[in-house]
C-alpha cells in the first residue's frame, strides 16, 4: 500500500487560506491542537513551499532551542524530511531540508511508491493546488474558522476543470471551527435540473 499525501490548511469561511497569524489564534485551543498533532502523527516528509518553509524555518528552531511547551513538536518537525519547491536555488540551513529535484507532480508521485510513513503539507497552497489537479492528494483537512477575512488568497484558484471531493469526516469544536477531511471523489454524483425539480414534486 503506497503512502499518502495529506495536507491541512487554516481556512477561513470565505476561502482565504492567506497569512492565517492575522485571524487564526482566537480559534486555537485544545482541540484544534489535538487535530494538528494526529495530522502529523504518522508523517516522515513534509512538503514545502519556498514562501511556508521560510515562515516555518524562521521559527520551528528556535523554538525548539527556546526549551518551551512547543519545543517537542518543534523538534518533530526538525526531525522530518522536508522538501522545498522553488524556480531558483535556495540556501536551506533547518536540518533535514533539501530542495525538490523536480516539480511538484513529478516528486510527489516519486515520493508515494517509496515506502516509509506518510508525506504532510502545511500551508504551501500553491503546491497543494498541483497536487490537487494532478489527482495524487489522498486527504485535504481543512480547518474552517468561523470568520470571513474578506481579502487575501483563496484555496482554490481558477481552472478549466472541476476537482470532485468526498467528506472523509467532519467534527465541530467548541470555537464554531469545524475539521473537514476531504478525499478524491472518483465517482462523482451525477443529476440534472429535471431531475431535482422531479424530485422536487414528488
Amino acid at each position: 500500500m503506497s503512502r499518502k499525501i495529506i495536507a491541512s490548511l487554516f481556512i477561513s469561511l470565505d476561502g482565504v487560506v492567506e497569512a492565517p497569524d492575522q485571524w487564526h489564534f482566537p480559534y486555537f485551543n485544545d482541540e484544534m491542537g489535538a487535530a494538528v498533532g494526529a495530522s502529523l502523527g504518522s508523517t516522515e516528509v513534509m512538503l514545502f513551499g519556498h514562501t511556508t518553509y521560510d515562515s516555518f524555518a524562521g521559527a520551528w528552531p528556535e523554538r525548539e532551542t527556546a526549551g518551551g511547551e512547543d519545543a517537542g513538536f518543534a523538534k518533530q518537525l526538525g526531525d522530518m524530511r522536508k522538501i522545498v519547491f522553488s524556480h531558483r536555488p535556495l540556501e536551506l540551513s533547518w536540518r533535514n531540508s533539501e530542495q525538490a529535484q523536480g516539480d511538484v507532480p513529478e516528486v510527489a508521485a516519486a515520493l508515494k511508491n517509496e515506502p516509509g510513513g506518510d508525506i504532510s503539507l502545511s500551508g504551501s497552497v500553491s503546491v497543494v493546488r498541483q497536487l490537487l489537479t494532478a489527482g495524487l492528494l489522498d486527504e485535504l483537512h481543512l480547518l474552517v474558522h468561523p470568520i470571513a477575512v474578506r481579502k487575501g488568497m483563496r484555496l482554490f484558484d481558477e481552472g478549466e476543470t472541476s476537482i470532485p471531493l468526498k467528506l472523509l469526516s467532519s467534527k465541530a469544536f467548541t470555537t464554531g471551527v469545524l475539521h473537514l477531511v476531504y478525499g478524491p471523489d472518483t465517482a462523482p454524483p451525477t443529476g440534472s435540473y429535471e431531475e431535482a425539480v422531479a424530485t422536487l414534486g414528488e
